[in-house]
């Protein structure tokens, strides 16, 4: 597919991974339909209907989610669940009805089971369920992909899944609801740094492992997968590496440039399983992989936050 003078429709484009996508979408000269929260509420059939009457796409990429950092989907597993199920079947739903080229859904390595052993392989999704914390999140991202396949067979709708990894880079949010690791470390080393504090506190262990994916990286490959990939198997995008949250930090903290001390306290409640992907599918199928160093996605996200850090402030 030649992106070039597509109508691009993306759900959730002001979003995080939204705001790496669709400069990219721009750079592959597509016409791009962005919207806010506030003028389509993605819950609602009669909305979703007018949406698609109003930006007419030949593409859709879904990247609108309901989730949130460890604490909100701990308190928030069933508005999580009808928000998305409702956002998910209904944007595809209309995909179909309005005869889009091409579907992109995007999913997440939430939907694995809990139990699966790493590099986790698109094949394994379905042998468990996910873990609890995240069981309603991801059965429903799982269920995007039934209705894509389902669809497939009987419409012949063009539909692909796609299942990033832990995300990081510039844009990231910093309200309560969203904040993730890597944001919470830069916002505490610059304050140390800042204030001259000889030790900054981290909760949690340092034995905890993690694989992370620079987000324009994930940009770059959810335009490879829409260019090249039309197959109905859901298809991981990762680094293919973790690394051990003790390691995280000290990279962090030599980024920014603290020189104090880490004081790790007590073990966190989120102690999931690590969730390193198997990411030989999307090199196979279109030449995806990434192309980005932690140390260089952490010191564009350093820049970044440098940049926009006196509006963070207090937050």
């Amino acid at each position: 597919m030649d992106l070039r003078g597509k109508k691009v429709l993306v759900t959730g484009g002001n979003s995080f991974l939204g705001k790496s996508l669709v400069p990219l979408l721009r750079k592959k000269e597509a016409e791009i339909f962005t919207f806010s929260s506030m003028e389509y509420d993605l819950r609602k059939e009669h909305e979703v209907e007018k949406l698609f009457l109003d930006a007419t796409p030949d593409v859709v990429m879904h990247l609108a989610v309901d989730c949130g950092g460890f604490e909100y989907k701990e308190n928030n597993k069933g508005k999580m669940f009808y928000n998305n199920i409702m956002a998910d079947t209904l944007v595809q739903e209309y995909s179909m009805r309005n005869n889009v080229e091409k579907f992109v859904g995007i999913g997440t390595s939430a939907s694995y089971p809990e139990f699966a052993s790493s590099p986790l392989n698109e094949n394994d999704l379905w042998e468990g369920q996910p873990e609890e914390s995240n069981h309603s999140y991801g059965l429903v991202k799982r269920m995007m992909i039934i209705q894509s396949q389902a669809y497939r067979d009987q419409y012949g709708f063009n539909s692909i899944h796609l299942i990033p990894v832990n995300l990081y880079g510039p844009n990231f949010s910093t309200t309560p609801k969203d904040i993730r690791f890597i944001p919470i470390l830069l916002r505490k080393f610059v304050d140390g740094k800042e204030n001259r504090e000889r030790e900054v506190e981290l909760s949690g262990t340092r034995n905890a492992s993690r694989e992370f994916l620079y987000v324009e990286d994930c940009a770059e490959g959810i335009i490879k997968a829409t260019e090249l990939y039309d197959k109905p198997s859901p298809v991981n995008l990762g680094c293919g590496e973790d690394i051990p949250m003790g390691e995280l930090a000290e990279k962090v903290k030599k980024v920014v440039g603290y020189a104090g001390k880490i004081i790790w306290r007590g073990e966190s409640s989120n102690q999931t399983p690590p969730r390193v992907l198997d990411i030989s599918r999307a090199e196979m199928e279109f030449g995806f992989k990434a192309k980005t160093s932690l140390e260089k996605g952490l010191t564009k996200t350093l820049e970044w936050y440098l940049e926009n850090y006196e509006g963070f402030k207090g937050k």
